[in-house]
């Protein structure tokens, strides 16, 4: 049914959440997964950050984005699942653009993901990121929700 799923990870709970899914779907289609992590710039560049403070910035989120991509590798090789990773650096744009072109770009016919990324909650009932892939994507797209704690 499935060949090829990305698994966009932020190293959320919920992104993990998501990954869980994709791996017990992968064992059952026997798909390979595709991992991505995006570095969002935006959210890294600072007008009142001088040029040594946002290359630490961006030399830490590089470094935290390379640990999510290789503990999401060993829990899929750990479930016996095949897969490969890339982490993008997003200058502009939107993460849920970014999202969406590398499924299309990679030949994935489903994303996982889960329902918010680590920014929070900011819509009611999903994550903007995951609404706007919802929205553009060509494949499905499995949302995953996040377990609710009162």
């Amino acid at each position: 049914m499935y060949k090829k799923i990305l698994v966009p990870t932020d190293g959320s709970d919920c992104a993990g959440r998501g990954l869980e899914h994709a791996i017990k779907l992968a064992q059952v289609c026997g798909a390979s997964l595709r991992l991505l992590t995006v570095i969002d710039l935006t959210t890294v560049a600072a007008d009142w950050a001088g040029a040594e403070a946002w290359q630490k910035l961006l030399d830490a989120q590089r470094a935290y984005s390379t640990s999510v991509v290789e503990d999401a590798q060993k829990r899929a090789r750990h479930a016996g699942v095949a897969c490969e990773s890339e982490t993008i650096e997003l200058p502009a744009g939107r993460v849920a653009d970014a999202i969406v072109s590398t499924a299309s770009d990679r030949g994935c016919d489903l994303i996982v993901m889960g329902s918010h990324g680590r920014r929070g909650v900011t819509r009611v009932l999903l994550g903007s990121d995951t609404e706007l892939a919802l929205r553009s994507s060509r494949v499905p797209v499995l949302v995953v929700p996040c377990a609710v704690k009162q």
